[in-house]
């Protein structure tokens, strides 16, 4: 114990830190306690508090050792000592002022999404997990910094000494990506895909395997009821049935027919997507006025506050498919399983595309898309603009969609002249269309066609609004006019901006209607728009609404 707390000491020692790394490690460290796009949880706080102080420091010892081999000025060693000295104690005062600001800005987001004030930011708790993230990040590149040398000295004994060092960099870095990438990073995300697979197959206590033979899991069903996994098992059958429906609306209602396909149902995308095309037209699916291909997020998940709505405003007249493609959630999915979405995506819609195109105009339903989260990804991946542009389905309505969208990313940097990047206007909105909490789709000036792409998002969603490119320039949605969901104390700073948006985009939280949590009541206005179903007026939709606002 006694040598552990010697060599941290050390680690620690201001002899032994940076000066310049010490400066820049403190003002990043005060901008991360600024705020960002939601309220960020204390342990997110402490852990992007670390990583700002850390890539401050480095940035500051990099600046500081490219002065040395500059041969430029430096103090002598007693002045040296002196400032660094000095530089402490005004590093020291920046922290706890900001450190006791970060409560006040924590709740301007909270404010602005009516959420309670904070009880406490915590500081020291913060600056505890900080110091911890630094010192493990320093001991890492402190050992970095040994196995450099320890490879240059190798090399050198054979090879010219600035060579010797531009090999052994290279080697070091390679070496590193190797074990935290190919090593750590890999094997964590198998432990957490196992993880979430043992809890898709487990079987929820209260829920039965449905009696009605139209009804996936049943007896009679294509797809068992353990192959359905846990996602698809809830959303079978935990939809309004046309009983419900009925009531509400005041007439008969048809039971809405939901179709989901579990990861286990088959060996391979194509497979699944088979059995979920026979599984759709044994329960008849196709006879429906309106057919919705919704892909889940990465966990399988489809958001009832989506789903249901679409179904009491098509009374019950609407079939649902969806295939399971990954157990991890839609961020580590993002990252570890993106391809294979696409893979999935791509086999669902063209095995159902193609038999609703085989099918006469008149008598087949109307198609629609819809993706929420990775969900929206995926499903703009699932078809291409030139397999369908004889024959185009109805229109598709994508929520949240993640920052890597590419048609997303395309109409927003191609936005028309004045509309801002976190709420575009793209060619007047004869194709494409943009809502958030205070506009709806109905606000374009143009036409729009019988083919309809509809984008739903908060500025405030990280995972929409997440940049790699925060790291050294300000995002567009951050420059005036300031989206009402976003905090106007929100500021851009170089690296750290990047490192807090990643933050909100793994761990940020917010209620409905704000972040990354869809309300009921704006997709209700959407598949209004959308889908224009039919005999609903103004007072009926708010009966909905409410209706939806209180159930979630």
């Amino acid at each position: 114990m006694g040598n552990s707390a010697k060599r941290l000491g050390k680690v620690l020692s201001l002899n032994r830190l940076s000066g310049a790394g010490l400066v820049l490690a403190t003002l990043f460290f005060a901008f991360s306690l600024t705020p960002s796009l939601v309220p960020r949880p204390l342990v997110a706080q402490g852990i992007v508090s670390g990583l700002s102080f850390a890539a401050g420091y480095a940035m500051g010892v990099l600046g500081h050792t490219l002065w040395r081999y500059l041969h430029l000025p430096e103090p002598n060693p007693t002045l040296e000592r002196h400032l660094k000295w000095l530089a402490a104690l005004v590093c020291l005062s920046i922290s706890i002022i900001f450190l006791w600001r970060a409560a006040e800005w924590q709740d301007s987001i909270r404010q602005l999404m009516d959420m309670p004030p904070a009880k406490g930011t915590r500081p020291f708790s913060i600056a505890l997990i900080a110091l911890g993230v630094f010192v493990f990040l320093r001991i890492l590149g402190l050992l970095f910094k040994r196995t450099f040398k320890l490879l240059s000295l190798k090399l050198a004994h054979i090879l010219p000494r600035r060579t010797a060092y531009v090999l052994g960099t290279i080697a070091s870095v390679a070496l590193f990506w190797m074990v935290i990438e190919g090593v750590v990073f890999t094997y964590a995300l198998k432990v957490a895909d196992r993880s979430y697979q043992e809890v898709d197959e487990l079987i929820q206590d209260d829920l039965d395997p449905p009696d009605d033979p139209m009804i996936p899991g049943s007896a009679d069903s294509l797809i068992s009821w353990e192959a359905l996994g846990s996602r698809g098992r809830r959303f079978v059958t935990n939809g309004p049935n046309g009983a419900e429906i009925g009531e509400f609306v005041g007439e008969q209602s048809l039971d809405p027919i939901r179709v989901y396909v579990g990861l286990n149902a088959a060996d391979t995308p194509t497979g699944r997507a088979q059995l979920a095309l026979e599984e759709l037209i044994r329960v008849g699916g196709f006879e429906r006025s309106m057919l919705v291909l919704a892909t889940p997020t990465g966990r399988g998940w489809i958001d009832p506050s989506s789903q249901d709505p679409v179904e009491y405003l098509h009374r019950g007249d609407i079939a649902t498919v969806a295939a399971q493609y990954s157990y991890l959630p839609s961020h580590l999915s993002l990252i570890s399983e993106a391809e294979y979405g696409v893979e999935n995506a791509r086999a669902l819609f063209t095995t159902i595309y193609d038999y609703w195109s085989s099918m006469p105009q008149d008598e087949r339903p109307k198609l629609y898309l819809f993706g929420l989260s990775l969900g929206a990804l995926n499903s703009d991946l699932s078809f291409d603009f030139y397999d369908i542009i004889n024959d185009p389905f109805h229109g598709a309505l994508w929520s949240g969609p993640p920052f890597r969208s590419d048609t997303w990313r395309s109409v927003t940097a191609n936005r028309d002249p004045g509309s801002p990047a976190w709420l575009p206007t793209f060619r007047n909105g004869d194709v494409v269309r943009f809502m958030n909490q205070s506009q709806g789709l109905d606000e374009a000036t143009g036409e729009w066609g019988d083919f309809r792409i509809a984008y739903l998002q908060y500025a405030s969603d990280p995972i929409v609004f997440f940049e790699p490119d925060a790291f050294w320039r300000e995002p567009e949605w951050m420059r005036e006019p300031r989206a009402p969901d976003v905090s106007p104390q929100l500021r851009w700073y170089p690296v750290v901006t990047m490192l807090q948006l990643l933050a909100d985009l793994a761990t940020g939280s917010a209620p409905p209607g704000f972040g990354h949590e869809i309300a009921a009541e704006h997709y209700i206005d959407a598949w209004v728009a959308l889908s224009e179903p039919p005999d609903w007026d103004e007072q009926a939709l708010n009966r909905l609404r409410e209706r939806f606002t209180q159930l979630h």
